[in-house]
């Protein structure tokens, strides 16, 4: 009998020992899953990062993403506009599939997302940040969104308990939340899926105390197409509304306070420039509105003792300084902010096992053409920064010219987590370039369509075809216009040849690559019509065009 219990002892402890150790191993490898965290910001031009141009400004924190990991310097999207990237990001679907097209119409929540499919599997998942549509994204264990396009001081959040204001400046804001759920609602032992959205350095810029009193001092080189007169391209970028001079509004923008514009007799392409600085400077503390004015209000008299001597080119040379001080001085709060995240997760021995992203929902034009804003399929606004590290994965200080989209992302994320992507997704994984493989990365051109028109800035409606060499664009509906570009001979994009014989066989070849992509990714005339009935039936689009 004693012999039978030791026997039976000893069976135990076996079994015991071999289901700890069987735990352990299971344990291990959930942990040995990555981490992500996703960085974006709104309306980052590429130009704006001292890893890709140091010209404007230095980005010391973003650049140590490039600096540790990989910088692509072909990365764009699928369509120039905030909630459309937005939701290709989470969907891995060009637009003309997930259904948000542009910035009004609805996200079909029948979509799946790839945060979703993390969660699913194990994931904790959180959202900071300004996500721009919807006010439930799914998938996600809890999130603090701002409505809409949210503001840079004393913001209103969305959450998951119901409405919240926090006074203070939004960049700082979005990072405080993000380290508090770090500190206190990060499980340890699950990875962890981190959406860190900001709002910067959208429209109308309203820069941090800290910056603006620093940005405000400073004088930026122009870009050498700030007077572009448009000749070498078509009709679609002469009748765009996106010029610094005509379009941009002193009050909204340049930050010039309504009454001495009036008083001046400045001409604002309408009211709302007025009516925006009013309703943003009504949100400031009195403290705030202290700080602000004892900065912008000598800004201001100085304008007034310029303007009545100024002609049109002196206004635009004077716009373009004003732009730049704000847009780059909320950049700066972006960059200080980015480096508070990572060094959290250098000192907490996270950053061995996390993927960083830092990426922008599209380009932006920071004076080149003349422009600001996005929407064409023109590099500023098509490009979009995109830099990310991984050590276990990628060498630093790599670099990547070949043609990668938002598209990709959740299918990038989805691998590296070792789990399947639904089969509707149209990107591709970025695993095979991350690991340093790019001979096994297949693609050679990706595909663009922008639909907004007519809408905000009036750009076109357009498709076209990018690759690393040469940019074909359809512009459609009003007009019926082709546009070539060699991006190796002609980077600025100032003269379209695709009339010129010694691109014939060029354009055959990109048309018929053209054709394939359509159909690939189940884009169609038929769908373009659909699109168009939906702009008549809200009475955007007259119903006899």
């Amino acid at each position: 009998m004693d012999k039978f219990r030791y026997y039976n002892q000893i069976l135990l402890t076996t079994v015991f020992t071999l289901f700890f150790f069987s735990t352990c191993k299971e344990k291990t490898k959930e942990q040995k899953r990555p981490n992500i965290v996703f960085i974006m910001s709104d309306d980052h031009a590429y130009q704006a990062i001292s890893a890709y141009d140091d010209k404007l400004i230095e980005t010391p924190n973003i650049d140590r993403i490039a600096d540790k990991g990989m910088l692509f310097t072909n990365a764009s999207v699928t369509n120039s506009i905030c909630a459309p990237s937005r939701a290709t990001i989470l969907t891995g679907k060009h637009t003309h599939i997930h259904g948000k097209i542009d910035n009004v119409f609805p996200f079909d929540t029948t979509n799946i997302t790839f945060p979703q499919v993390l969660h699913d599997n194990g994931y904790q998942t959180a959202m900071f940040g300004k996500l721009h549509f919807g006010n439930n994204p799914k998938g996600f264990d809890e999130f603090k969104i701002l409505p809409d396009q949210g503001d840079y001081y004393n913001p209103e959040f969305i959450t998951n308990k119901g409405d919240t204001t926090v006074m203070g400046y939004v960049t700082d804001i979005i990072t405080d939340l993000t380290l508090d759920w770090f500190d206190n609602r990060r499980e340890e032992d699950k990875p962890f899926m981190l959406f860190y959205l900001h709002k910067a350095p959208h429209r109308e810029w309203l820069p941090a105390p800290r910056h603006y009193k620093e940005f405000t001092k400073r004088t930026f080189p122009e870009p050498a197409t700030l007077f572009d007169d448009y000749e070498g391209r078509g009709t679609a970028a002469r009748e765009a509304e996106m010029n610094i001079g005509e379009h941009m509004t002193v009050s909204a923008d340049n930050k010039i306070y309504p009454e001495i514009a009036k008083e001046l007799g400045v001409e604002e392409p309408s009211e709302w420039g007025f009516n925006v600085f009013k309703r943003k400077y009504s949100r400031f503390t009195p403290e705030q509105k202290a700080e602000w004015d004892a900065v912008y209000g000598p800004i201001n008299e100085e304008f007034k003792k310029q303007y009545p001597s100024m002609n049109e080119e002196d206004f635009m040379r004077w716009k373009y300084q004003r732009y730049m001080q704000d847009y780059l001085g909320c950049i700066a709060a972006v960059d200080d902010n980015v480096g508070r995240i990572l060094d959290y997760l250098d000192d907490n021995g996270l950053s061995e096992n996390t993927i960083v992203v830092y990426t922008s929902d599209q380009g932006f034009y920071l004076g080149e053409h003349g422009w600001f804003d996005k929407r064409f399929i023109y590099d500023e606004s098509f490009k979009t920064p995109l830099l990310i590290k991984w050590p276990k994965k990628i060498k630093a200080g790599t670099e990547s010219s070949v043609m990668v989209q938002n598209l990709d992302f959740a299918q990038t994320f989805l691998e590296a987590a070792g789990l399947e992507a639904p089969t509707d997704m149209q990107g591709e994984s970025l695993m095979p370039l991350l690991e340093g493989h790019p001979e096994k990365w297949a693609r050679e051109g990706v595909y663009y369509h922008y639909y907004e028109y007519p809408g905000f800035h009036m750009v076109k409606r357009h498709y076209g075809i990018v690759t690393e060499d040469f940019k074909l664009a359809h512009f459609y509906y009003d007009i019926d216009e082709w546009e070539l570009y060699d991006r190796k001979k002609d980077p600025r994009e100032m003269n379209n040849v695709y009339n010129d014989p010694a691109y014939t066989e060029v354009v055959r070849e990109l048309k018929e690559k053209l054709k394939e992509l359509r159909v690939k990714y189940k884009d169609s005339k038929e769908l373009d019509q659909h699109y168009m009935q939906m702009y008549r039936d809200r009475g955007i689009i007259k119903s006899d065009q």
